[in-house]
Formats: structure tokens, C-alpha cells, sequence
């Protein structure tokens, strides 16, 4: 998989995959619907993306339900599932030491034939870094961490030895072997000062979650400013976008009654959601492929049933899909 950037670049979709349960459910009861999921969805999703949390990463939730490892997940479904890229949205750069994490990415990226694609950012829930003993330092520190880490990654998929000195972290004649194709290095930030000037820098891919067309515009609008800051054509980075609820049916009422049946929406409200009919959501992302978004990144709230995300391949995409 050739990292791939560019408006030029054909519009491609993901599948959000569970990591917990809503409920709270146990994992043995829901495992079985990702795996269904995963077998219908061949062919129609490009991708399958992954949150990082060692906990329910809502802040709504309680911290007891099963809750899949990231990167273990990662590797065992890209082995299972060899029709689908992965990637993570996104790695918080503090719970894997960066060199360590270059050489478990060039590992997977060779056993899958090059499907990977690395989501990584600063990180944000500190609850969830208390309770597994990891320092929390203030947002700019974990900024200056993950700039770091973004750089010994890179150096140490493209230089053998690799050697490596920084205010955090170090390494000296590092071998990466074998070294991969590089997979694309997606950056998650929202930050204009300093998160989106790590991004003009150093990201193959953008991602951006939640947010109205409106704040999408001027997030890349600041993006753009910081890419001229670096002699960087902004087109050169490829943009994504997240919506972590997706409720799709013949009618607005319809979806709205799928949507308000969660907790997820319950708790969070509309936003950040897509919630109609295959046409009202087909016009709403059409607004982010305008902006320039390549790939966007999909969580369905009728999981754990497929339907949603059916016909959302089968009446959305590929009126959307550009190449």
C-alpha cells in the first residue's frame, strides 16, 4: 500500500471497529458480531480502524468492561483479514516507547504486505494514564514528545543504523531490520499552535474527528498556514475525517430512533454524528470531500448488526467515491 496523498486521490471509507461494548457487555458476547462484521464488509470498506484505549475511552463510561488492546487487536485482525488496511485512531505516543514501536510497525507491515497505516497522537485521557502509571505531563510536553518520537519512527524505517538524539528520547545505531515500505504516518490533531505545525511537518495523513464542515474548513486553513511556514505543498498530506456515529435509514425519524437508542448518542448528543437518509448523509460528507478529505473513518450505531454499514457501501459511497 503506497502511502498516498493528494485531492487527486480517490475517495476511500473505513470501518470504526468496536474495541468495548456500550453496555458493558462481556467481550465473548460481541467478539463474535466484529468477526461477522468484518467478513460482510470485504470488498466495500478499504479500511478498519482501531481506538487506543486500555479503557472505555468516553469519559461517560465506567472503566470495568472488556476493552481490546490496540496494537495486539491491530495485528491479529490485519492477519485474519488480509482485505482490509488497518490503521489507529490514533496511538497515544506515550504508552509505546517510539523505537520500540518503529520496529513492532515495520514488523507488521512486512507480515501483512504492507497494509498498515500508523495513527499516532499526543494523547488526552489522563484517568487512563494515571491508572496504568504513565507520567501526564501538560499538552505542549506530550506535543514535543510525539514530534520526537514521529522523527526517530521515520529515521528508523529509512536509515540503518539510526541514531537519534532529543530532549525525550534517544536511540544509537538502531537497526529496524528488515526495514519496511514505509506505511503512511497518520498525526491526529486539532491544535492550531502546535499539533496541526506537527502535522505540516512530519504527517503523511491528517485526521480530524468530529468537527462541522465549518471547523474542518478553518482547522485546514490554519493547516495550510503552517505548511507554507515549511516550504510544504498542503496537498501532499492527505486529509481524513473521523465521525464516530453514523445512524442511516429510510427516513430522518427513522435514524434519529436508531441514533437516540444508544448511549453513545445519549450521552454525546448530535454532535459530531451523521444521522438520515442515504441522500441527507451523502450531501453532508460530500461538504468534507470538498474541503479535500480522501478517507473518512466510520463508526455505525446499529452495530452489532451490519445493515447500517451495508448500505452505506452499497447507496453512499459509491456516489461519493472519486478516482
Amino acid at each position: 500500500m503506497a502511502p498516498g496523498s493528494g485531492r487527486d486521490t480517490p475517495v476511500r471509507f473505513g470501518w470504526r471497529l468496536p474495541m468495548w461494548d456500550p453496555e458493558g457487555a462481556p467481550a465473548a458476547t460481541w467478539l463474535p458480531a466484529v468477526h461477522a462484521n468484518l467478513d460482510a464488509l470485504r470488498g466495500k470498506f478499504a479500511s478498519v480502524w482501531l481506538s487506543d484505549h486500555f479503557v472505555p475511552g468516553t469519559g461517560w463510561m465506567p472503566p470495568e468492561p472488556d476493552t481490546l488492546e490496540c496494537w495486539t487487536a491491530t495485528a491479529a485482525l490485519a492477519m485474519a483479514y488480509p482485505d482490509y488496511d488497518f490503521g489507529q485512531v490514533v496511538l497515544g505516543n506515550s504508552y509505546r516507547h517510539p523505537p520500540l514501536l518503529a520496529k513492532m510497525a515495520a514488523t507488521l507491515q512486512a507480515l501483512t504486505g504492507g497494509r498498515l497505516i500508523l495513527g499516532i497522537g499526543a494523547g488526552w485521557m489522563e484517568s487512563e494514564y494515571r491508572a496504568y502509571g504513565y507520567p501526564f505531563p501538560p499538552a505542549a510536553e506530550r506535543l514535543r514528545q510525539l514530534d520526537e518520537a514521529v522523527q526517530i519512527i521515520r529515521q528508523m524505517w529509512t536509515v540503518s543504523p539510526a541514531s537519534f538524539r532529543g530532549r525525550y528520547y534517544q536511540v544509537e545505531r538502531a537497526y529496524c531490520n528488515p526495514r519496511p515500505d514505509p506505511p503512511p504516518i497518520m498525526i491526529g490533531a486539532a491544535g492550531e499552535q502546535i499539533a496541526l505545525r506537527l502535522v505540516a511537518r512530519h504527517a503523511d495523513w491528517w485526521n480530524l474527528s468530529g468537527t462541522s464542515p465549518e471547523e474542518f474548513a478553518r482547522k485546514a486553513a490554519v493547516l495550510e498556514r503552517h505548511c507554507a511556514a515549511v516550504g510544504r505543498d498542503p496537498t501532499s498530506i492527505l486529509y481524513t475525517y473521523q465521525c464516530q456515529a453514523v445512524a442511516l435509514a429510510d427516513s430522518e425519524r427513522e435514524a434519529r430512533r436508531i441514533a437516540e437508542g444508544t448511549k453513545f448518542f445519549q450521552h454525546t448528543g448530535a454532535g459530531g454524528t451523521l444521522v438520515g437518509t442515504p441522500e441527507q448523509i451523502e450531501a453532508r460528507l460530500a461538504e468534507y470531500v470538498d474541503l479535500g478529505v480522501r478517507h473518512f473513518i466510520l463508526r455505525f450505531l446499529d452495530f452489532p448488526s451490519a445493515e447500517g454499514a451495508l448500505r452505506f457501501a452499497a447507496e453512499v459511497a459509491p456516489r461519493l467515491s472519486r478516482g
